[in-house]
């Protein structure tokens, strides 16, 4: 597909507000159609066609695509270029706005798949709204600043592990597919692009009795990431009844060295800690 002419044509400029960059290049889309795994069953929910690059290859092997696109000047330009199929609904919406589960009673008949290439600007909400509804969505592979897809793949211990890599990887089985250059799109970006999959799963990896207490203990270690994990939770913890003895008392018991930074500590460590201090 040629993007610069169907950009002439239509008129059609990039809109820095909505971080737009359209791809051009085939071969990250055919890794993206590959890693999802498509079949004639299968509904497909894609964020921000674009100029239907992706859209026309998932037409192509799904048996269902709903294509959300906030800009409203590229509505005409996806129906033109998907008007051969029968499978497309085009819908004009705001994602973070989107309620999944309406979308899905209205175009699917079960929970269907997430492809996509971000929107870089409000990639980190939009995962994380696929994990918040991963009793909807199975599966999702899409295209993300490389930086992030560092961050969602990242173990303890990196520069790249924070609270991203622990809210996702909690419910999530995470792998790089590609890495994709600035070239690749049509106006190039600043930074390079990676394409991510993630199989979402109904249960936690680790079970734990508040979640909520679990997700304040990784934020309080992560806050001062210079600091040692108990210093971090002594400064930022703030819970009912919990003073500083007593955050001694649950490391200890939880059996980590209160001398370790917090991006050290392992989802099974961060769950056992989070149930120390719930005792």
């Amino acid at each position: 597909m040629d993007i610069k002419r169907i950009m002439r044509e239509h008129g059609i400029k990039a809109d820095k507000r909505l971080g737009q960059h359209f791809l051009m290049d085939e071969a990250p889309i055919a890794a993206m159609i590959q890693a999802a795994e498509l079949n004639d069953d299968d509904g497909v929910l894609e964020i921000g066609p674009g100029l239907g690059v992706l859209t026309v290859k998932l037409c192509e092997r799904a048996g269902k695509v709903v294509a959300v696109e906030k800009d409203r000047d590229l509505i005409p330009v996806l129906k033109k270029i998907t008007r051969d199929f029968k499978n497309i609904c085009v819908i004009k919406e705001d994602v973070l706005k989107l309620d999944l589960e309406l979308l899905k009673d209205r175009y699917f008949d079960s929970s269907f798949k997430v492809v996509a290439n971000l929107p870089y600007y409000i990639t980190s909400p939009i995962i994380m709204k696929m994990v918040q509804n991963r009793h909807l969505v199975e599966l999702a592979v899409v295209m993300v600043q490389k930086e992030v897809a560092r961050r969602l793949n990242a173990l303890p211990g990196g520069k790249d592990y924070g609270i991203l890599s622990i809210a996702v990887q909690l419910y999530a089985d995470v792998d790089i597919v590609c890495e994709v250059g600035k070239d690749a799109f049509m106006p190039p970006p600043k930074v390079d692009s990676a394409v991510v999959r993630i199989r979402l799963k109904q249960r936690p990896q680790v079970m734990m009795e508040d979640e909520a207490l679990f997700f304040k203990v990784v934020e309080a270690a992560f806050g001062e990431r210079r600091k040692t994990v108990r210093n971090a939770l002594k400064g930022r913890l703030v819970l009912p009844g919990i003073s500083p003895d007593k955050i001694d008392g649950a490391l200890e018991r939880a059996g980590i060295d209160p001398t370790r930074r917090g991006e050290t500590l392992s989802i099974q460590e961060f769950a056992r800690l989070a149930s120390a201090l719930r005792q």
